[in-house]
């Protein structure tokens, strides 16, 4: 749904949070392109992604490191929509 994020500035970039990790929060995240994605769809198709990410890390009785997945940003690079940092906090 999203391709290729293209932009002409960064005010048509966002991210977008993905998954279920089994101690909280996202697995993590994609840039999209609001010039080329229509929000509405793209957050109804990750929200069930979460919901079955969720349901598979409780039924299999997942764990993970607790590893907090911050949203890493996202900038019009090069007429791409491009994530920042690594998007990770450790957990005190």
């Amino acid at each position: 749904m999203v391709g290729t994020p293209d932009c002409s500035s960064d005010a048509q970039c966002h991210t977008l949070a993905l998954g279920a990790r089994p101690c909280g929060g996202p697995e993590s995240y994609l840039a999209w392109s609001s010039g080329k994605t229509r929000q509405a769809e793209l957050q109804a198709l990750a929200e069930r992604y979460k919901e079955e990410r969720r349901a598979a890390n409780a039924a299999d009785g997942r764990a993970s490191t607790c590893q907090y997945m911050m949203d890493p940003g996202v900038v019009c690079r090069a007429g791409t929509c491009q994530l920042g940092g690594d998007g990770i906090l450790q957990a005190r």
